[in-house]
Parts: C-alpha cells; structure tokens; sequence
C-alpha cells in the first residue's frame, strides 16, 4: 500500500478547486480548507474509491499561544481495489470546529473524538463524555503548552552536554519540550539516599 498516492491526489485536485496537492517525503498531500473537509471526504470515498478508512491523526501546527495558533488534522484513506492511499490535511484555528467525517467512514468517530481531546479541537457534534481522558483531567496532553508534571517533580536528566562545565554554560541553557519554567510550581529536592 502507498503512503500516499500520487495519482490520487491528482484526481482530488481536479474534482475539488480549493484542494492544494505538494509532495513531501515521496508522499503526495491533498490540502483541503476547512469549509471543504467533508466534501473532499465524500468525493474521496465515493469518486476515488477509498472505502477503507486507516487514520486520522492530529498535531500542533503552531506555536503555543501565539497569535493564530493552529492544529493539523492529517486523513489517510486507501482505496481497496488497487491499494492506494489518499492523504488528505487540514488546519483548525482558535475558535473553528472541526467537521467530522464519521457519517462517511465510521471508524473515524474515535480518531476524531482522540484529536478532541488530547489536543482541544473543538469537534461538530462529538458527544459529551469522555473517551479517554477522566472527567476530572485538566488540559490537553498531546499538546506543546501542556506542563508535564514529571518534569516539575524531577530535574530534567540531561543537564549538562559532553564538554560543557559546571562552572559557566557557554551558551542560554533551553528546556526540552514539556519542561515548565522556573516559576511553574515547587520543585521537591532529590532524596540524598
């Protein structure tokens, strides 16, 4: 199976006007405006042939808290008959609802429902409850400004690079991804045992 067809995305070029199709990574990418997204779906499964829904994923497409902050929302389809894949893209800005595409293909009800909650995108019509997270859980897990508590709870291990000292960093010292800065909580002190 083809990570993402070529041909494909040609042919959803040409029966949806608002889609843009790049290559990246030997994989061609259908980019669809959100206003488009379920159209682009139904033409994918009906007029392309991608009856077999594989995935739907999310990802932070921009900075956190920065002005125009942003979601990916990545869509592979396969067509069955010649094994193609079809991947289609999208971006969910503040404020915008994702629609969803389960009526389409339903196995993507919870791949949506997922994005929702691990990332904060706000989905048409997703039910009330939970799928993953407990009702209490505050915050989105999966996405970049989200504090891990671990790393509050215990210094990050790599504190120093081969060569450098103690003494003088020889350049401003960055904290990993999820590290929360110096006035995020109480650190508690290593057990000396």
């Amino acid at each position: 199976m083809s990570a993402a067809s070529g041909e494909l995305a040609a042919r959803m070029a040409d029966l949806q006007p608002s889609a843009v199709t790049r290559a990246a990574f030997g994989q061609s990418i259908v980019t669809i405006p959100l206003n488009d997204w379920v159209n682009a779906a139904m033409l994918a499964r009906d007029e392309l042939g991608c009856a077999l829904f594989d995935w739907l994923g999310a990802e932070d497409a921009g900075r956190p808290g920065a002005v125009g902050e942003r979601h990916t929302v990545l869509l592979h389809v396969v067509d069955p008959s010649n094994r193609d894949g079809l991947l289609l893209r999208t971006e969910v800005g503040v404020g915008e609802e994702l629609p969803s595409v389960a009526h389409v293909w339903a196995g993507a009800a919870w791949h949506e429902r997922e994005a929702a909650e691990m990332f904060g995108i706000a989905l048409a019509g997703a039910p009330a409850e939970r799928l993953l997270l407990s009702e209490t859980f505050a915050g989105h897990p999966l996405r970049k400004d989200f504090v891990l508590a671990s790393r509050v709870v215990r210094p990050w291990p790599g504190a120093l690079e081969p060569g450098e000292s103690t003494a003088a960093p020889s350049r401003r010292r960055l904290a990993p991804p999820g590290v929360p800065d110096a006035t995020w909580g109480p650190r508690r002190e290593e057990d000396p045992s």
